[in-house]
């Protein structure tokens, strides 16, 4: 991934994929489009910061050279958005956005961090999963040359605001990992936001390879942990 561009740059797993990308010497340019500027630093790194998401597919077009990859980890919460219908414009319709921008730019490949259950029948009743879904079906029809979609639980991670419900059932499955072991603990159902990150840019390393299983391939929890702990290499 000699050009890799990343939206979600400052979130809990985005972050994560971030620095780990900027910790890789194969990759030689790192962009970023966020509405703050991220935490990471070096020397790959060019950052973007555009408080109008409007304006995010233009600035997407504009990278030259053209990214071979393009990492989307964005979203947010409903109560950080104020309401369902203003959640929905980020996590699904901005999205969606620069999907379609990445594909007419001439991106060859799109990894999408969306969630566990939309491959599901609750995907059909519940609005998050809605808008994941809903994202995941516009990368499909796309046709990138291979898109990745990763799936994965609860993720753990220490977040700037915590979601409703989420430092407890945070607090549960590190309890549990530290009783029983990840494995046993919590894999099967949350994973760390680092090893989500690092699964997400394992795969997308394989993809440039040629060596992806699928032309779209769906990372479900297991295959998140395989990819970013089981089979990592630093």
């Amino acid at each position: 991934m000699t050009s890799t561009l990343l939206f979600g740059g400052t979130g809990a797993v985005g972050s994560h994929i971030l620095s780990t990308l900027l910790g890789d010497s194969a990759v030689t340019a790192v962009h970023t489009i966020s509405r703050r500027a991220p935490k990471s630093t070096g020397p790959t790194l060019q950052a973007t910061v555009e408080a109008d998401t409007t304006q995010w597919a233009a600035r997407l077009k504009a990278i030259q050279p053209v990214p071979s990859t393009v990492f989307s980890s964005l979203g947010t919460t409903r109560a950080q958005a104020g309401g369902i219908a203003n959640q929905w414009k980020i996590d699904h319709d901005l999205n969606v956005e620069l999907a379609r921008a990445a594909k007419e730019a001439g991106v060859r490949r799109f990894v999408f961090v969306s969630s566990a259950g939309t491959g599901g029948l609750v995907a059909r009743m519940l609005p998050y999963s809605k808008m994941k879904r809903g994202v995941e079906s516009t990368i499909r029809e796309l046709g990138f040359e291979t898109a990745i979609i990763l799936r994965p639980g609860l993720i753990i991670a220490d977040r700037e605001v915590p979601h409703q419900g989420g430092p407890l059932l945070v607090g549960a499955a590190r309890a549990l990992g530290r009783w029983f072991g990840p494995s046993k603990g919590y894999d099967w159902w949350a994973q760390e936001s680092e090893v989500i990150a690092r699964a997400a840019v394992h795969a997308a390393k394989i993809a440039e390879e040629g060596k992806a299983p699928e032309k779209v391939w769906v990372l479900e929890q297991s295959d998140i942990v395989r990819l970013g702990r089981t089979e990592w290499k630093n």
